[in-house]
């Protein structure tokens, strides 16, 4: 297994949204993403955004804009992306003041995480926790 000796995380899930605008906007002020950059198209679409939450970072773009990785994702349903924060309450408290759809509470877990779930305007599930699995082995 290649590491990253505690530079740069290697996985950056990657998603796609028919309205990415309202996406960073959701991502940013409810579930407390740093917008780190952002290439609009001519039309206004978001060819790539780039959000940093911790150490790591979701990449993100409209739907409809073309290329391969678009086409691909064409049919794809929703995804889930699971985000270590340190006060799984404090943030749910945040998304819960924007408005986003909460899954699950603020829950402990059996196997020592406590985390909550959400919905993002267009069906991708975030869930944010305190589980981070030990990766440098």
């Amino acid at each position: 297994m290649t590491g990253t000796n505690g530079a740069r995380p290697s996985i950056y899930p990657s998603v796609l949204y028919a309205d990415a605008k309202a996406a960073i906007r959701q991502l940013t002020e409810a579930f407390g993403f740093t917008e780190l950059s952002v290439y609009e198209g001519e039309d206004g679409s978001v060819m790539h955004a780039e959000l940093v939450q911790g150490n790591g970072a979701v990449m993100l773009g409209s739907k409809g804009r073309g290329g391969l990785f678009d086409a691909a994702m064409k049919d794809a349903g929703p995804t889930g992306v699971y985000v270590v924060v340190d006060d799984v309450d404090a943030h749910h408290r945040r998304a819960v003041e924007h408005g986003a759809e909460i899954l699950m509470p603020p829950t402990d877990q059996d196997y020592g995480s406590r985390d909550y779930m959400a919905r993002d305007a267009e069906g991708n599930i975030w869930s944010f926790g305190t589980y981070a699995p030990d990766i440098q082995g």
